[in-house]
């Protein structure tokens, strides 16, 4: 588990507000998010269609043009 060092910024009332955490700590919470939702878009296309590179060229020319 990523262990995450982080500081609160608080208001006069010593209510919560946000999270001040170091630059690399986002840099990787970031880069898992991304990684979670490319796996998952991933998994929802699994049983569609592959095209070849002339097929998606041709495609997506198509897609320019609309």
């Amino acid at each position: 588990m990523l262990k995450i060092r982080k500081e609160y910024v608080v208001t006069p009332g010593n209510k919560k507000k946000a999270v001040v955490i170091d630059i690399e700590t986002f840099e990787r919470m970031e880069e898992l998010l991304e990684n979670y939702g490319l796996g998952k878009f991933m998994e929802e296309v699994e049983g569609e269609e592959v095209l070849s590179i002339r097929e998606a060229k041709k495609y997506y020319s198509t897609l320019k043009n609309s």
